[in-house]
């Protein structure tokens, strides 16, 4: 976290808010309208939280570019203005037994959906209801 406010106040400093801010903003608008035109034909898009199941406590603290890329899923809805919702929907094979992450993403203002969304997987199935063997 430290890393990512250091960035985002050396980007927003004198002379490099033209070639970094202003650029991004351009994106970031792009992405939205990607977003809202996805979600013309759909109520929700489901994707997974993270690109790697979760994994053991202190295990890529050396390794701060991993850090950074496991929550590259959850960015969009921040850069986006869209909502999401994230429910457990499993665990990997591998002992330890290790969390799983499902996303839905929604339209802006749409969390009465995502919750509907996130209820019904939940009474469908019961991956909530298990707790990984680090937190027992």
């Amino acid at each position: 976290m430290k890393r990512r406010i250091v960035l985002g106040t050396y980007v927003l400093s004198s002379g490099y808010y033209d070639a970094y801010y202003l650029r991004a903003q351009k994106v970031r608008t792009l992405i939205r309208r990607d977003f809202l035109e996805a979600f013309e034909g759909v109520d929700a898009i489901v994707t997974p939280t993270a690109p790697h199941p979760a994994f053991r406590l202190g295990e890529k603290a050396n390794d701060p570019l991993r850090m950074y890329l496991e929550d590259i899923f959850t960015l969009s809805c921040n850069l986006a203005g869209i909502c999401g919702l994230s429910v457990p929907c499993g665990f990997t094979t591998a002992t330890p037994r290790l969390p799983i992450g499902l996303q839905f993403l929604g339209r802006p203002l749409g969390e009465p959906t995502l919750l509907r969304l996130g209820a019904a997987f939940q009474a469908a199935t019961d991956w909530h209801r298990e707790v990984p063997p680090v937190a027992r």
